[in-house]
């Protein structure tokens, strides 16, 4: 589905590796080790050399909006530029349905983004980017902020996702998170990056 051979960036040591329809490879590593960096490399935020393939696609064929709705990134800290919940969202009616799987209030849609809290913002950022039906979620500690029972309930869509054909990128800090949503582990270390069974 998803083949990154020789991706590097400045920042990052030279990475390979495949990720298959419906499956979680986790990133881990250190604070600053590079997980941030290798997610918005592979969204083709930032610059990057190295093949990146989905399907048989190379990135630097597919416009970058393109690429960015089949290959979606949600950010640790996410960007918000309007008022409200509902006007980040193409289509806020289709979306709210899944508020409730993320224990998110169904009017969260009327709130003002500045008054929600971390952990609000972050399963927000989530939904903004299943709204795109990504073949590919990059996603970068989604459940750092979150209490266990939104932990728990955000697992449960993103395997619920998985089971769909979704392949997903999960930088955690949480070895056991990272075993239960994953069955290989992408680990920087101090010389490089290892892939490692969970």
């Amino acid at each position: 589905m998803l083949n990154v051979e020789n991706l590097s960036r400045p920042g990052l040591p030279t990475i390979s590796f495949s990720l298959a329809r419906g499956t979680c490879l986790a990133v881990m590593g250190p604070s600053g080790s590079g997980k941030t960096l290798l997610l918005r490399a592979l969204a083709d935020l930032d610059p990057s050399s190295g093949e990146v393939e989905l399907h048989d696609e190379n990135r630097n064929q597919v416009p970058a909006p393109s690429w960015r709705r089949r290959v979606s990134y949600a950010a640790a800290e996410p960007g918000w530029w309007a008022e409200t919940v509902a006007e980040h969202f193409t289509n806020w009616g289709k979306t709210k349905q899944l508020t409730g799987a993320l224990l998110l209030p169904s009017d969260i849609g009327v709130a003002s983004v500045a008054r929600l809290s971390t952990g609000e913002r972050q399963r927000l950022a989530v939904l903004r980017s299943l709204e795109k039906s990504p073949e590919v979620l990059l996603l970068d500690e989604p459940t750092g902020p979150l209490d266990k029972a939104a932990a728990d309930a955000m697992e449960l869509l993103l395997r619920q996702r998985m089971q769909e054909g979704v392949g997903i990128l999960l930088s955690t800090h949480d070895l056991s998170q990272a075993s239960r949503m994953a069955d290989r582990i992408l680990r920087f270390t101090k010389i490089g990056v290892e892939i490692v069974s969970t």
